[in-house]
């Protein structure tokens, strides 16, 4: 595969999907009739909590690491994050047979380093903001040569998010809406290009935690807005949208909706309650925006990206 440009086209898309098949899992979709009787909404969740590492980042990571040239790879891969996104660059690395020098927070879950060490990354830890995570990447890049693979930002990652939704839409039939939750907008965006070029018919929604909605504002507003503070439980949603990701949603999204804090621990326990499987906070966006504004989604048939299933299981929001 060539680096990408460009827009990622739905040939791009279906080459990416095809590349990455032996890095990745083709996850399954479940439904939970007792979920669908309680919101009125026919619910497919398409399950990246059992993807590896967790999430359905190794799809972006794997699709970014591939286009690299053989010099490049050798010279290892880096980036910054606090969980989900490291992992997937460090398991990427060692099936690549190549370094992984991984940037994280202090703060970060423990849990998410655990992973990242034991898919061979090197850590780096930095304050918790977003100024000492790139300077320390670049730091490391100055030191290492090391390609920096970006958490959301980059037509290569966003290529490798968009095959989520393209099995969903495979192995579904009829969905009137696709929902995936919004961080920095990499699966947001290939979830909405991808879902326009199978079917331009279904609809597309976001789902953001209303305390860090600059997804939200940005796209109601049509320009550029940006999170206050970052306090959301839903921690792997807490980034802004990139130069790349915003255009993308702006032209290919159809709406955005909010969830509160309450809200998305509560649709976090239903999930665990009902399905009977383990997600994080970031994951039940979707579920808890479709309660909270029921009137788009009644009596349709929906599609949920449930992101990722790394818990700290030590400090849960529910008892």
């Amino acid at each position: 595969m060539l680096p990408l440009e460009h827009l990622p086209t739905l040939a791009d898309i279906r080459e990416t999907h095809g590349a990455i098949a032996h890095m990745i899992h083709r996850t399954p979709v479940l439904t939970c009739q007792s979920i669908d009787e309680l919101t009125g909404v026919s619910l497919f969740f398409k399950c990246e909590n059992f993807q590896k590492i967790g999430a359905f980042k190794m799809r972006g990571a794997a699709s970014a690491s591939l286009r690299l040239s053989d010099a490049d790879k050798q010279k290892g891969l880096t980036t910054h994050s606090s969980g989900n996104h490291a992992q997937a660059v460090a398991l990427s690395a060692k099936l690549l047979g190549v370094a992984a020098y991984i940037v994280m927070p202090e703060n970060a879950p423990a849990i998410k380093k655990a992973g990242v060490k034991s898919y061979g990354g090197q850590i780096i830890t930095c304050e918790s903001t977003i100024e000492a995570r790139e300077r320390t990447l670049k730091q490391v890049q100055a030191e290492t040569g090391a390609t920096f693979i970006h958490p959301y930002d980059d037509y290569n990652v966003i290529a490798g998010q968009a095959t989520a939704v393209k099995e969903l839409i495979e192995d579904t039939q009829g969905l009137d809406i696709v929902v995936s939750p919004i961080g920095g907008g990499g699966l947001m965006s290939g979830t909405a290009l991808c879902t326009k070029y199978l079917n331009p018919n279904i609809k597309v929604f976001g789902a953001e935690p209303e305390l860090v909605n600059d997804a939200y504002r940005s796209f109601k507003s049509g320009t550029f807005q940006h999170n206050t503070r970052i306090d959301t439980i839903a921690d792997g949603l807490r980034t802004n949208l990139g130069d790349k990701t915003f255009p993308i949603i702006q032209s290919h999204v159809d709406d955005i909706v909010t969830a509160t804090e309450e809200g998305i621990i509560s649709a976090m326990r239903l999930i665990w309650e009902r399905m009977k499987i383990i997600i994080e906070p970031s994951c039940a966006v979707p579920l808890a925006a479709i309660i909270e504004n029921p009137a788009p989604f009644q009596g349709k048939k929906v599609g949920v990206l449930l992101t990722g299933g790394n818990v700290d299981l030590g400090a849960l929001p529910f008892r």
